[in-house]
């Protein structure tokens, strides 16, 4: 529950803790500890108490004996034999099936997403000293969750295919590299950065973004006079001042009140190997059931909408660039011209 950059808390409040303040629980280790040898009497006893309870809440994932400072995962996959204790309790379970995971980064639970005996997957991190509170309030409804995941969750073969000494962003189809980060990637995951679920469902609308962005260059430009360009060099344009802003609609359409992460992305035109997609901004709103809130975004062209070339020069792609927030999207025109 404790990562290694938190001091020594007076006392912890576990899940098992947690849980047991909202119902009676039967705790069954199903493994003895979290590298997991495997223990076939351990992972009877807890498929035993699954098929006895009326809901299951599965606990794996790392400690500092597994991944720590000095202390690197070589692999993306449960430790030891998780999984298949995982799956044979799963299997046995009678009612629906919690599975918690608690590590500093991500898992390959590709087999958990796709198991229709698991009803939720709750990724925690390492939650800290009253974690098992949170995580007991997050089950039984107290609070509604509204996380997103911080980072690109790979599949195991990403790890054995990519050296972690290599760490070029783009892909490379000649060799087969998939590039890295959600940038860049091109392969395929076991969960997108900003995935995320609620207890409630949110829609978005865009409702107010420029359709064309007009940018002022210094003269001479071999851009100026019509001339075709399919980007400009960000210090050859008058983009320093230059921002226009974004406004969406949050909808929350469920019943149940609820906190929102908006992240608004941008696309690039396909020039100099730019990313597939870009966060431009993110906020944090709470909406009530029912309810709409409007949240804006500040776009800043040169620092926001620019991409990096084959080169290391900072460029704007001329063309259309994409907004996106969920499923909402918008395109807008940059060109040359003079002004919004």
């Amino acid at each position: 529950m404790i990562g290694n950059y938190a001091g020594i808390p007076c006392t912890y409040i576990s899940p098992l803790q947690g849980l047991s303040r909202h119902t009676a629980t039967v705790y069954k280790p199903g493994c003895a500890n979290v590298a997991c040898p495997g223990n076939s009497v351990l992972v009877k006893d807890a498929a035993t108490a699954a098929s006895q309870a009326d809901a299951t809440v599965i606990m794996v994932g790392a400690d500092q004996s597994i991944e720590a400072e000095m202390i690197d995962r070589a692999g993306l996959l449960l430790p030891g034999q998780q999984q298949q204790m995982v799956i044979e309790t799963a299997r046995a379970s009678r009612g629906p099936v919690v599975l918690v995971v608690m590590s500093g980064g991500p898992m390959d639970i590709t087999f958990a997403k796709y198991n229709n005996k698991i009803s939720s997957i709750l990724w925690v991190g390492y939650p800290g000293q009253a974690g098992g509170e949170a995580l007991a309030d997050v089950i039984f409804g107290k609070h509604n969750p509204g996380g997103r995941l911080p980072v690109t969750w790979y599949p195991q073969e990403f790890a054995a295919r990519v050296a972690m000494t290599n760490m070029n962003m783009r892909p490379n189809p000649s060799t087969g590299y998939p590039g890295r980060t959600y940038r860049f990637y091109t392969g395929k995951t076991v969960y997108k950065f900003g995935d995320g679920l609620s207890y409630t469902k949110f829609s978005h609308s865009l409702v107010q973004a420029p359709k064309r962005v007009s940018l002022s260059l210094h003269t001479p430009h071999n851009c100026s006079g019509g001339s075709l360009c399919t980007s400009v060099h960000v210090e050859n344009t008058n983009c320093h001042e230059l921002s226009f802003d974004v406004h969406v609609d949050v909808h929350n359409n469920g019943s149940m009140h609820g906190g929102h992460s908006v992240l608004l992305f941008s696309s690039p035109p396909a020039v100099h190997r730019a990313p597939q997609r870009q966060l431009l901004g993110f906020k944090k709103v709470h909406v009530e059931a029912g309810a709409t809130h409007t949240v804006q975004f500040s776009v800043d062209v040169c620092k926001d909408l620019s991409v990096v070339d084959e080169q290391g020069v900072n460029k704007l792609s001329l063309g259309s660039h994409h907004l996106h927030v969920g499923d909402a999207k918008h395109v807008f025109d940059l060109h040359i011209g003079d002004g919004l």
